[in-house]
């Protein structure tokens, strides 16, 4: 039986990639990722040419050429228009960035800050359009809410609201979750959960009234468990399992939800050092003579300088994010979850795939490798035999009954 004539493999590609185009009929930017996957499907076709059947071959090229351009293709974007959106904790960072970009663009920024005048907010008064509006609020006070959304419902009366982005949150301390107290963990739920779920239910008729978008700044750290973020990993898995458990039920009102999980960024609270070497020392001075002996002053300055190191690693263009908020609030088909930033990509399909050993060996090399503590350290006395030795009633109690 003749076999059918095998296309170059050029051709194939050219075939295939004008197919996908076509269809996909979005915007594909030139660049390292497009020309990656290129060369990813011109290996792929020529192993398919000699590995496979030619449909067989066919379909796998089809089918990749389809993933990996649609993974890398822009979709369509609706138009700014008229669009309101609502954006929290613009004082810097992301949320500085992005009022400024979506006032660009012609929004009308609704823009939350701590106070009003703090630099990042007299820098917003100073560089943007009078269509932006800057509001005083603080997350854990229940007054600001109230008056934010009072605010919000009138001056988007004629408009309607769009949009919400969930930007504000806090990481206030670095610290195993032994050492954390538990006053932290409250305050980061207030701030990364709790204000933003009050926030996000307050604004939800307007939100249902347009079928709009809720855009939430989450963190890898919610994901999997990084070293030392207990107290703030734990508020944004809970911020992240409220907004996959909106996406689901707001669907019927169109309203589409995305979260947004970005890598390190060189952000305001990032690069401000002696805030972090103070919050260090506030920990020190307030941790328990039980803790501080089992630990050791030296494991916390220990941890405290790989922390400070990892943070002078962290990416300087916050593009990157204010892009993936931007989709999400334009696309058509806005992703349920964005991950920019280099190195997500490995780092989940460790924590996924790999097993639990290697993830945590990964973690504590990317970010946090914890010395020993001083009680397990060669030649320290066994914390656990002193305390067991100073609550036993009878130093000699004589023999233990023997288990039947």
């Amino acid at each position: 039986m003749e076999s059918w004539p095998w296309p170059s493999g050029g051709a194939w590609l050219l075939v295939a990639a004008r197919a996908l185009l076509q269809l996909l009929r979005a915007d594909l930017r030139l660049g390292r990722p497009l020309l990656a996957a290129l060369a990813l499907l011109a290996a792929l076709d020529w192993l398919c040419q000699r590995l496979l059947p030619p449909l067989a071959a066919l379909a796998v090229l089809a089918t990749t050429g389809w993933i990996v351009l649609s993974r890398l293709a822009r979709s369509p974007r609706l138009p700014v228009a008229t669009r309101a959106v609502l954006i929290t904790g613009c004082d810097s960072g992301f949320g500085k960035a992005t009022a400024k970009k979506l006032d660009a663009m012609g929004f009308t920024v609704l823009a939350t800050v701590l106070k009003l005048d703090s630099p990042g907010a007299l820098e917003l008064r100073a560089c943007c359009s009078p269509r932006l509006k800057l509001l005083q609020m603080d997350l854990t006070k229940p007054a600001d809410i109230s008056r934010t959304l009072e605010f919000t419902k009138t001056h988007t009366a004629s408009t309607g609201l769009w949009g919400l982005v969930n930007n504000a949150g806090q990481n206030i301390l670095v610290a195993d979750a032994e050492l954390s107290p538990v006053a932290t963990f409250r305050n980061s739920m207030e701030v990364n959960f709790f204000g933003a779920l009050e926030l996000t239910k307050g604004l939800l008729p307007l939100l249902r009234r347009s079928r709009g978008r809720i855009v939430t700044v989450s963190s890898p750290a919610g994901d999997m468990p990084f070293p030392c973020l207990a107290t703030y990993g734990t508020s944004k898995a809970a911020l992240a399992l409220l907004m996959d458990t909106f996406s689901c039920e707001l669907l019927p009102w169109g309203i589409k939800v995305s979260i947004i999980q970005p890598a390190c960024f060189k952000t305001e609270s990032v690069q401000n050092v002696d805030q972090w070497e103070e919050r260090k020392r506030q920990l020190l001075a307030n941790l328990p003579r039980e803790l501080l002996q089992a630990y050791g002053e030296d494991y916390v300055e220990h941890l405290s300088g790989q922390f400070l190191h990892s943070l002078s690693q962290a990416l300087p263009d916050l593009s990157p994010v204010v892009d993936a908020i931007t989709d999400a609030l334009l696309a058509v088909q806005p992703h349920h979850r964005y991950y920019p930033g280099h190195g997500l990509g490995i780092m989940y399909f460790i924590h996924y795939y790999l097993p639990e050993g290697l993830r945590r060996r990964f973690l504590q090399s990317f970010f946090i490798s914890p010395s020993v503590p001083r009680a397990l350290q060669p030649g320290q006395p066994s914390l656990t035999s002193a305390q067991d030795v100073a609550h036993s009633p009878d130093p000699n109690p004589g023999p233990s009954p023997t288990a039947q």
